[in-house]
This record gives C-alpha cells, structure tokens and sequence, in this order.
C-alpha cells in the first residue's frame, strides 16, 4: 500500500497534463465544433427570453412539476407540440478564468482518487503496466462514466457524448502514465 500522501507529484502532474491535453484538444483541433450550434432567429429568441427576466438556473419546457402533472393532456399537448427544450441560463460575461480553475481543480481531484485506488491495490515499485492499469481506470471513471446519464436524461446528443467520453479515456491515460512514470520505488 502506498499511502496518497505519497503521490503528490504525480497527482500534481497528471492535473498538469491533463489540463494542456483538453486546451490541447479544445482549441487546436476541430474535434468539439460541432458539439453545440446555434439556434436560428437567436436575435429574436434571445430577445423572447429576455423580456420574461428567468433567473440563472437550469430549466425545462415544458414542465410538469410530478408525473401526474405529466399526464395532463394540457402538458401532453405542448409537449407534442414543441419544441421541447432544455437550457442553462446564466448572466455576464464569457471570461473562462473561474471556469479553467475548477477545471483545474477537478483534475486535482481526479487524480487523487486515481492515487488513492492505485495506492490501496498496489505496493512500492509496482510495475508501470500495474500502475497504469489502475490509476488510469479510476481516471477514466472520474473523466467519464457520468457523462452518459446527460444523453440519457436531458438529451445531450450522443455524437457530444461520445467525443467526452474518448477525451475522457484520453485524460485516463495521461493520468495513468504520470503515475506509472513517478510511482514510488
């Protein structure tokens, strides 16, 4: 057993790659441009929804507020007639500092789970493939595995699901390699 203590540097340095790997893959490639689109008459639409002042938050339409409410033939009929949207409202600017941070930090957290799992299956000197195997696994998890419950539930495409999940199997073997890499000996 290897105590989490013990792996500050590679969970300092799996943060680090991960996080230049996913500006790596937003910014430099094409493979997330077609992920989100933009909704045609925005002017207008956004024009609608201003008027109605919605606070930030996440929202439905249409809403039933308890399964009953959803048999309602009222409810039934403006569902049939649509469209049906989710959304995610918020105010203010697009600066990402805030938003890169918790990335950041979320990696942090990531790659602590992954030293700790490796650390409790695996001793001192383990061998890289062993290290990469379980530490990458966790990773991938924490990256991955709760991205499918948003296509699902609300809908996300699946095309966008995939692609997160591949980035997430990316952000694994990344981790996974800076832990086989600085594994204690």
């Amino acid at each position: 057993m290897v105590p989490v203590t013990s792996l500050w540097l590679p969970i300092l340095l799996s943060a680090v790659l991960v996080f230049v790997a996913s500006s790596v893959i937003h910014m430099f490639t094409p493979w997330h441009k077609g992920d989100i689109r933009g909704v045609p008459g925005e002017a207008d639409a956004m024009a609608a929804l201003r008027k109605l002042n919605i606070p930030p938050g996440d929202y439905v339409m249409p809403y039933a507020s308890s399964m009953e409410a959803m048999k309602d033939p009222a409810y039934t009929a403006r569902l049939e007639a649509g469209p049906a949207v989710i959304m995610t409202v918020w105010k203010g600017s697009t600066a990402m500092g805030g938003q890169l941070a918790a990335w950041f930090v979320y990696g942090l957290v990531v790659s602590v789970f992954a030293g700790y799992m490796a650390g409790a299956a695996l001793p001192r000197g383990a061998s890289y493939l062993d290290v990469f195997r379980f530490a990458g696994t966790t990773a991938f998890a924490g990256y991955a595995l709760a991205l499918p419950q948003h296509a699902i539930w609300w809908k996300r495409s699946w095309g966008t699901t995939v692609r997160s999940m591949i980035d997430g199997l990316v952000y694994g073997c990344v981790t996974a390699g800076a832990f086989g890499w600085l594994w204690p000996r």
